[in-house]
């Protein structure tokens, strides 16, 4: 079956005068929301409570310790010293800075994996929390 070309000048006459159609309901669709939204911003905003199960002090493992201290932190400082000790001791890879490169005393803490991921070192970490 052979199909005629089509031109390229029809549709665009079709599509220049369908903006200037729709310009006018979507100015009034723009209207109708910021309306809605002004008594939202009257509210006045409730503080956010922390999570109590982040919050709770853990006690890391011994060799958790090595990195973190053996003070009892809540999970999400033991995070931060973690990333604090990866960023001091640039164990990030260059290439993909979501990999964490062990050193002697985290692949002790990753079981003995000299590369994981971002994500898998959380899960690793909460192994080693009491």
């Amino acid at each position: 079956m052979a199909t005629a070309k089509k031109t390229t000048a029809a549709p665009a006459k079709k599509a220049a005068a369908k903006p200037a159609a729709a310009a006018k309901p979507a100015a009034k669709k723009a209207a109708a929301p910021a309306k809605a939204a002004a008594p939202k911003a009257a509210k006045p905003a409730a503080a956010r409570k922390p999570n109590a199960a982040f919050m709770k002090e853990m006690t890391p493992s011994a060799t958790l310790a090595a990195v973190v201290g053996n003070k009892p932190l809540p999970r999400t400082e033991v995070t931060k010293k973690v990333w604090d000790y990866i960023k001091a001791q640039n164990l990030q890879d260059a290439a993909n800075r979501r990999m964490i490169n062990a050193d002697d005393k985290l692949k002790a803490v990753f079981g003995g994996k000299a590369q994981v991921s971002m994500f898998e070192m959380t899960k690793l970490i909460s192994d080693h929390l009491k």
